[in-house]
């Protein structure tokens, strides 16, 4: 009898068909008033996704965020870099009422970046509630399904209908192509 948790079990990548997966935890920081400016923290939360995606339809998207740096370089990924704020994110912003008329409860895009890096990032884009910025908490989830760059979430798109996962895909190498808002839209 194993008692491997998800996490820490052999990855296991989800396609079209498959339920989405149980016990799934992101962090974010949820807007408010009080938090609105770019200078305000608030505060991180648990995001119960398995249990929030069971009643839902859900654009789940994910950019390879970067946590490293070098004296030589800083890998360019994730959170305000030019791969995720200008080819990545921008295609959902432009698309969210083309997307949310496909029947979509919820846009989310998650990152290995710490809630208070995605909420800036949500603030920086002038996002409220309209998509939310979530933490792939140690990428715990883009291991258990086998996406990632490194120790880096990797950078893939699916849509999740009531807990079924009807549209997933993986970017093979650094373009947004099937994770990109143009894509999802065609498979909504």
């Amino acid at each position: 009898m194993s008692t491997t948790s998800p996490e820490l079990a052999a990855p296991n990548p989800v396609k079209a068909g498959d339920s989405f997966p149980e016990g799934v935890e992101f962090s974010y920081i949820p807007y408010t008033p009080e938090n609105e400016s770019i200078t305000s923290c608030g505060r991180p939360q648990k995001y119960l996704a398995s249990k929030e995606f069971s009643d839902k339809k859900v654009v789940l998207f994910a950019v390879p965020a970067s946590h490293a740096m070098t004296t030589l370089m800083l890998l360019e990924t994730g959170a305000f870099t030019p791969g995720c704020s200008v080819k990545h994110l921008p295609g959902f912003i432009d698309h969210l009422s083309e997307i949310k008329a496909k029947g979509v409860d919820l846009i989310v895009v998650i990152a290995f970046n710490d809630a208070w890096v995605m909420s800036a990032w949500a603030k920086a884009n002038s996002i409220k509630e309209e998509i939310l910025f979530m933490t792939d908490t140690d990428t715990q989830f883009s291991k258990r399904i086998g996406w990632t760059r490194g120790d880096r979430t990797g950078r893939y798109a699916m849509v999740i209908d009531h807990g079924k996962i009807t549209y997933a895909e993986n970017e093979a190498g650094g373009d947004v192509t099937v994770s990109g808002a143009d894509a999802v839209l065609k498979a909504l």
